[in-house]
């Protein structure tokens, strides 16, 4: 059975995020990822993982003005600086934290723009981040993200992210396949799966098409994770679902898989 950790951006709302620690540790989990840590010190968050036996197994790097509306910088030209003292502030936080993976969102396209001049610095700036990262032996995500939840995401089909990823050829550099993305864009999520496995470093999950706990919906977790056991797959798998009520109701799916 797969090992899940707790996205707790999205898990136990209804309290405060130092509060959550706690709380996803009394719930069973032994890993946590969240989008941004960059709200506290990392020192702070290292101390919260640690004094609840969690390990943090995945936060995103500096997005640009996330309140804003702006979802990453990885492919917007003239940011390229930015992203860059981004990289090295996400690598801070993850050293102090032990943080083992990081994710670059690649921000969103604009109308009328030249693709190819996004998906050059798209291509320059990851390299750039999987070099930087692997100094400190630490890997690399991109996420195809759909473009229903985020509408003009510059990067949307899991077969996008595996081409860029080979492209650059950096051994760090995977794709993030989040099964709920995937499943609204392409679909075929056995298929997409045994045919990408060695390229995948992070898999994350919801049910599909509210994003919802995994238990409702359309796609059949228990057979995908039955397939990422005889895939070998030995990663974490996150749980960046909304849930339907209070997230310890919800969590009856967990329980009966991890008991």
């Amino acid at each position: 059975m797969p090992k899940f950790a707790a996205n707790l951006s999205f898990m136990f709302q209804e309290i405060p995020f130092p509060e959550r620690f706690s709380t996803a540790a009394k719930a069973g989990f032994k890993a946590v990822e969240f989008l941004f840590p960059f709200d506290y010190p990392a020192a702070e968050v290292a101390g919260w993982l640690k004094s609840n036996g969690l390990v943090n197994n995945l936060f995103n790097m500096p997005p640009g003005d996330f309140a804003g509306g702006e979802r990453g910088i990885a492919s917007l030209p003239g940011r390229e600086e930015e992203f860059r003292a981004g990289v090295a502030k996400a690598i801070e936080y993850a050293l102090v934290m032990g943080t083992p993976t990081l994710h670059a969102m690649a921000g969103l396209f604009p109308a009328g723009a030249d693709r190819a001049k996004h998906r050059a610095v798209y291509v320059e700036n990851l390299r750039y981040a999987a070099r930087a990262l692997a100094k400190h032996g630490l890997a690399f995500v991109i996420e195809p993200i759909n473009t229903r939840d985020i509408p003009g995401y510059f990067i949307n089909h899991q077969a996008e992210g595996h081409a860029i990823c080979k492209e650059i050829g950096e051994p760090n550099l995977k794709v993030q396949m989040d099964l709920y993305h995937a499943q609204i864009m392409d679909g075929d999520l056995s298929v997409t799966l045994k045919n990408n496995i060695a390229g995948i470093g992070h898999i994350q999950i919801a049910s599909v098409p509210a994003r919802h706990e995994p238990d409702e919906g359309e796609v059949n977790y228990p057979h995908l994770f039955k397939l990422l056991d005889e895939l070998g797959y030995t990663g974490w798998v996150g749980c960046e679902y909304k849930p339907r009520g209070k997230t310890e109701d919800g969590l009856g799916w967990f329980k009966a898989l991890t008991k």
